[in-house]
This record gives C-alpha cells, sequence and structure tokens, in this order.
C-alpha cells in the first residue's frame, strides 16, 4: 500500500505556509496517535510528529497521513532551514487548490 505522509507548517506568523507529502511503501498503516519518524524531520524540531489523521483509500491502495501542524519558529529554526531540509530527504510540496 502506498502511504502518502502529509505535514503542514507555517511561520509564527503565518506568513509563511506549506504542505508537503512524502510516499512509502508499507504494509504498515498508521493510526491516530502513533509517532512518525523520517530522516527529514529536521533535529531541532522535535514535537513527535504525531499522526492526527488517517484517510484509506482502498480502490486505489493508498493511505493518506496527516501529521500535526508545525509551528517552526517556536523551535529556533527557520521556515526555510525546515523546508530545504525536508526537500533535501524526499518531501515534495504540494499544490493546493484555490
Amino acid at each position: 500500500m502506498n502511504i502518502t505522509l502529509l505535514v503542514f507548517f507555517h511561520s509564527i506568523d503565518d506568513a509563511k505556509q506549506e504542505l508537503m507529502s512524502k510516499t512509502y511503501q508499507s504494509d504498515i498503516r498508521p493510526v491516530v496517535g502513533d509517532i512518525i519518524h523520517d530522516p527529514g524531520f529536521h533535529p531541532k524540531f522535535h514535537n513527535g510528529y504525531e499522526v492526527a489523521k488517517v484517510t484509506i483509500d482502498y480502490s486505489n491502495d493508498e493511505c493518506l497521513v496527516s501529521l500535526a501542524p508545525l509551528v517552526v519558529e517556536l523551535h529556533e529554526i527557520s521556515f526555510e532551514e525546515y523546508q530545504e531540509h525536508l526537500a533535501a530527504h524526499g518531501w515534495k510540496s504540494v499544490e493546493r487548490e484555490k
């Protein structure tokens, strides 16, 4: 099953925000409350990366996993540094509909 992780993060004043995703192939399906680890999560920022929502689409053999939203500057890391670290580890920006 394709497991797609989604993480939304923003700056303190919400002037900058980003939704990024990364897809894994796995037989393990996360549940709400699980803690997810990924090398893209910056070591300066640890809040547990808790699973907030799981949506399963059996017809497409896909599982969407929303992680708890992150406010990056509360943890002494800039928005840009966090975004670059995720991208360097295979995370991709998600275009949102307007």
